[in-house]
């Protein structure tokens, strides 16, 4: 079992930086990758980015070059780093945990809201 609780959402103007936290709890030595992912109002949940255990990343062409998926392990936390910030990135933001490289689990989502 992994717990995954998201903070650091807010309503933000663009161009601002915002960072995210996503701390986990549980199975965190069986940990094989986590990621973020976001919903818009209307549509599909999608990838943002994630980091594996070993420390590679990825990222959705969206967010390449504005947005840092990075993480403490001794906090057992994960973070978005969201620089740059625009309207279209307005979303509930998702932690996605995956475990033995094969059980997910997510987190309730935090909202993120970018207007002037």
């Amino acid at each position: 079992q992994l717990r995954l609780v998201e903070s650091g959402g807010v309503l933000v103007q663009p161009g601002v930086s915002l960072r995210l936290s996503c701390a986990a709890s549980g199975s965190i030595s069986s940990i094989t990758a986590m990621g973020w992912y976001r919903q818009a109002p209307g549509k599909q949940r999608e990838f943002v980015a994630d980091i594996s255990s070993e420390g590679t990343t990825n990222y959705a062409d969206s967010v390449k070059g504005r947005f840092t998926i990075y993480r403490d392990n001794a906090k057992n936390t994960v973070y978005l780093q969201m620089n740059s910030l625009k309207p279209e990135d307005t979303a509930v933001y998702y932690c996605k945990g995956v475990v033995n490289a094969r059980y997910y689990y997510w987190g309730q989502g935090t909202q993120v809201t970018v207007s002037s």
